[in-house]
């Protein structure tokens, strides 16, 4: 199986800490080239120091914050002036909870600005590259809410459906340059986020950590959350050669707990 990725260089948004930082340090095990992209740029350095480099690999970042999509644009245009992209990570932390009956307007068009449109203007800027080389790798990490929505969750659910629309539409227009365009799909992941909303939840509940934690874990078949290397590593995967041929799909990494097919 060749999943070799020696002199391509991917492109991780959100990669500073959780599934990005692990998607990140996968790729670069398997060879890759790897540009981090975050705000911070102290966290930044950091990850950059924790990055798994062999000879001839070289490794950058880019600081960047997804609420100002000229300035990304600005930025990442340059970027690819100068260097040729293979793999795109889109990635980036989700909208606040909430119910979708309630949520401002405002709420969704931040949303659907720091994740459609910031992946739109990361995509564009660097497929080109991907064109000429006859090889690219375009993963958005969103949620399992594109199969079925998750309660409480409203803004996110409406522009995660609107993100794996896009990717979708995507993979039919760039697939015959070698491009494939996939989704990952992580369900119930320990992260900072999920810590987040492990906390509210046992505030609004009266239940301790424990309890929710155990909820949680009640309504996933494979009977535990999963760590964020494990939806890193399929990410990995589809970005290498021997996923060639894996376009225009979802793909849940969840334990199971997604009820659809």
């Amino acid at each position: 199986m060749d999943l070799n990725l020696s002199g391509k260089r991917a492109v991780v948004c959100g990669s500073t800490q959780g599934i990005g930082k692990s998607a990140a340090m996968e790729l670069a095990l398997l060879g890759a080239d790897i540009t981090l992209i975050a705000r911070n740029e102290e966290k930044l350095k950091q990850v950059l120091l924790e990055i798994p480099t062999n000879a001839g690999q070289k490794h950058d970042f880019i600081i960047a914050d997804f609420n100002l999509p000229d300035d990304l644009k600005l930025k990442v245009d340059s970027y690819a002036a100068s260097n040729v992209v293979h793999i795109l990570v889109n990635n980036t932390g989700g909208p606040p909870a909430g119910q979708a009956i309630d949520a401002k307007l405002e709420e969704f068009v931040r949303a659907f600005s720091n994740h459609l449109l910031c992946n739109q203007i990361l995509t564009q800027s660097f497929v080109s590259g991907m064109k000429q080389a006859g090889y690219g790798r375009i993963i958005n990490v969103i949620s399992t809410s594109v199969k079925a929505p998750i309660k409480g969750l409203g803004v996110s659910n409406t522009i995660r459906g609107a993100v794996a629309s896009w990717a979708k539409t995507l993979s039919l227009e760039l697939g015959q340059f070698g491009i494939t365009v996939n989704n990952v799909l992580p369900g119930t992941t320990m992260t900072a986020r999920l810590a987040f909303v492990m906390n509210e939840t046992a505030k609004k509940t009266g239940k301790t950590l424990d309890e929710v934690k155990k909820d949680m874990i009640a309504q996933i078949p494979i009977g535990r959350i999963s760590e964020p290397q494990e939806v890193g590593s399929v990410i990995a995967f589809l970005c290498s050669p021997a996923a060639g041929y894996i376009n225009g799909i979802n793909v849940p990494v969840d334990g199971g707990r997604t009820s659809s097919l």
